[in-house]
């Protein structure tokens, strides 16, 4: 009879995330099993059924971490400015940051896709992240910084600009190697879609 690999870790839903991510980084979001992240992680391959129902339920948990990640990211960049301009476009260079310090997780958010329907943790906080952006617009907007009009339609115009930058960024599609390169290309980007201060 085949003896049980022995169980060590305190925290199995955690490891097998950080083992999920692990393998992400090498084969990508839709090539690896439950099986090899269970290996990585030192557990038996039953292990991961204990947390998650399949391959898409461990996808999903990796895109909420992210997500949530993602909201903290830009509210903690945002705080640290005065006018409401300024933290809208903190938010937007977090997000190029995440990206650069997430890229796995990154990837997972929107290169895999979940039904919202089976993965509600993981639809609210992608619309939470989603919202914390609108609301950064809508101040703006108050102020008189951002032309009126859909506070939606002014987000999704912010964040298809940053996202686009995050993602020729983390494939290496830019001609900037460095962090630091990326991030003031960033703030080009960014410096030159906001309208002019009033």
């Amino acid at each position: 009879m085949r003896q049980r690999k022995p169980y060590h870790h305190g925290n199995l839903r955690e490891a097998l995330l950080q083992a999920a991510v692990r393998l992400i980084a090498e084969v990508g979001p839709t090539a690896f099993t439950l099986r090899e992240v269970a290996r990585r992680a030192g557990v038996s391959h039953n292990a991961p059924y204990r947390h998650f129902q399949d391959k898409e339920d461990l996808i999903a948990a990796v895109a909420t971490q992210g997500y949530e990640e993602l909201t903290t990211a830009m509210v903690d960049a945002a705080s640290q400015q005065a006018e409401a301009l300024d933290r809208l476009k903190c938010a937007g260079l977090a997000y190029v940051a995440f990206a650069l310090r997430r890229p796995e997780h990154f990837t997972v958010m929107f290169d895999a896709p979940f039904s919202e329907h089976t993965h509600p943790d993981a639809a609210k906080a992608a619309k939470c992240a989603f919202s914390t952006l609108v609301g950064f617009v809508k101040v703006c907007q108050e102020q008189g910084q951002v032309p009126s009009g859909d506070p939606a339609a002014h987000a999704l115009l912010a964040w298809s600009m940053v996202h686009g930058v995050a993602k020729l960024a983390i494939t290496g599609r830019l001609p900037y190697r460095s962090k630091a390169g990326i991030m003031k290309f960033a703030t080009f980007v960014i410096d030159q879609s906001l309208p002019a201060r009033r």
